[in-house]
């Protein structure tokens, strides 16, 4: 996508793509000071239609002036403002995991410095007549290692050996009659010959360390080598056809020059902005040029500071939604 940035004013992006892509404006000007490597984005372009408010911030994973990381709480939440004041002030602040209501805790894979600070749940409980079966979703999630590269992969946590596993393909749900999948049942998963042929390198097997430096779970991912794959089916982040639902939304891709892109979409604003399908969310991402995107917690959680300043209008009447775990940009 070409853009074309001028310090102190607004410049209309229009890409050279196909016939409907959003046009994305230049904002840096109203959320300064930024980096040279570091640029915000705005579309108030319909989305099929429908009214539509968009922010992505875009970051140079390789300039060294960055720091990417994050913050977690126990058993607590914080408001994004609060982490921003907590941490400094911060270049970026963003929403990240799922999360209970109930107990305050994440939901999914928390990395920082290397070291694992959430766990996902990898059991659901069956219901009904199916209450004595689990199924075992492996929770996606995106990941930065020290050399300053992405990747979105599906991941496994193990709390008693604090250790992580991944996958750079999905795998088809696991349902058994066991509340608990163990680290070596699934280290010893095999890749599915006839869907896929792995590398020889592998062995078939699907599961391995993943050495990241920082990384934050959510799902589903939505691009995978640069083509719209929602793995919903295999994550089970939403029942039924609650894909095609419009929701405000945050996530998170990156491209193949080691650009960040972090984006929110504002909804449940009737008349404003009413949010974005998970299949819209992914073309956005197709759009600008995304190699791997994943979803990340949306609805009332969806929230974005860059300086310390709002860019979508949160969707909660009472403001913004304190969460249990954001995602950083800092200046070193």
């Amino acid at each position: 996508m070409k853009r074309v940035s001028i310090t102190g004013a607004l410049v209309t992006l229009i890409a050279p793509f196909c016939f409907g892509q959003l046009k994305w404006v230049n904002v840096d000007s109203l959320f300064q000071p930024l980096p040279a490597s570091v640029h915000v984005y705005k579309t108030t372009d319909p989305l099929d239609g429908k009214p539509n408010i968009a922010y992505y911030l875009e970051a140079d994973l390789k300039d060294k002036r960055l720091d990417f990381t994050v913050d977690t709480t126990y058993k607590r939440r914080l408001k994004p403002s609060q982490f921003y004041e907590k941490n400094d002030h911060p270049l970026l602040v963003v929403n990240t995991t799922f999360f209970s209501f109930a107990t305050n805790q994440n939901l999914n894979v928390v990395i920082k410095k290397g070291k694992i600070l959430s766990y996902n749940v990898h059991t659901i409980t069956g219901r009904g007549k199916d209450t004595f079966t689990y199924r075992h979703p492996f929770g996606s999630a995106i990941g930065i290692s020290k050399d300053r590269e992405a990747d979105v992969a599906w991941t496994y946590t193990d709390s008693s050996g604090r250790k992580i596993l991944a996958s750079q393909l999905s795998h088809r749900l696991l349902s058994d009659s066991s509340p608990v999948i163990h680290y070596k049942s699934v280290k010893s998963l095999k890749y599915t010959t006839r869907l896929h042929q792995p590398p020889k390198r592998f062995y078939k097997r699907m599961f391995f360390p993943w050495k990241m430096n920082t990384a934050v779970g959510g799902g589903p991912v939505l691009l995978q080598k640069g083509e719209i794959r929602i793995t919903n089916n295999e994550e089970l982040k939403f029942t039924g056809k609650a894909i095609n639902d419009k929701h405000p939304r945050t996530a998170m891709g990156y491209t193949k020059d080691n650009r960040l892109i972090i984006l929110v979409i504002e909804g449940r604003n009737p008349g404003r902005a009413e949010g974005a399908t998970l299949t819209q969310e992914a073309q956005i991402f197709k759009d600008l040029g995304c190699l791997e995107a994943l979803n990340l917690d949306g609805g009332g959680s969806s929230c974005m500071l860059v300086n310390g300043k709002e860019t979508i209008k949160v969707s909660d009447a009472s403001g913004q939604r304190p969460v249990p775990a954001v995602f950083l940009i800092r200046r070193k």
